[in-house]
């Protein structure tokens, strides 16, 4: 059970620790939870539904731009997705500044999705974490394992050349940032959504 609840602390890092692909940002989808609860307030026309995805300090600009969509969409089809996609586009971008993140403008629906993010989803949606669970344990235990032989190999002949120590000390260093930067979010230090 601790692996477990050790694992989904770590989940975060995991896709930091990444580095050869971007990090995958959901709430900027068309179909991720960010639009979805824009989507909702704008058929409704009440604005609380939005404001749990951004700080309390940009509330009032989240406020404003919802007004103003609500004003422009009633004067014609084309006016309406222009100002939705305006409201969208400052919600996403408000919530991104809110988690310390860029915003890179908002992706379209259907676009992959990391497979831990799709799973921590999927997770909350049939309210069980235990597949979560093991698919972040194994992923972390892998990542560790591959560090570790790389820098294990590389040490044997680190002393042979200058070249192969310092191949061994990038595998090193790779192997012991890895495991430090797991380590953090496993303690809960790191994580673009802690508040």
């Amino acid at each position: 059970m601790r692996l477990r609840l050790a694992a989904l602390g770590g989940f975060t890092v995991l896709i930091g620790l990444a580095a050869a692909r971007p990090a995958a940002a959901h709430c900027d989808t068309m179909d991720g939870p960010v639009v979805a609860a824009a989507k909702v307030a704008l058929r409704t026309g009440d604005v609380p539904p939005v404001l749990k995805w951004v700080r309390k300090e940009h509330e009032p600009e989240i406020r404003a731009a919802f007004a103003r969509t609500l004003k422009v969409r009633t004067a014609s089809e084309d006016a309406r997705q222009l100002a939705d996609t305006y409201f969208f586009e400052t919600l996403v971008r408000v919530h991104r500044a809110g988690e310390g993140a860029p915003y890179t403008g908002l992706k379209p629906a259907g676009t992959e999705l990391d497979p831990a993010v799709a799973a921590a989803d999927k997770a909350l949606d049939k309210g069980a974490v235990d597949e979560l669970a093991r698919m972040i344990a194994a992923e972390a235990e892998a990542g560790v394992r591959r560090r570790f032989e790389r820098a294990l190999t590389a040490r044997k002949s680190a002393e042979s050349s200058v070249d192969a120590g310092r191949e061994y000390v990038e595998a090193y260093v790779e192997f012991m940032h890895y495991v430090e930067k797991l380590h953090e979010a496993l303690r809960g230090h790191s994580g673009a959504h802690a508040h």
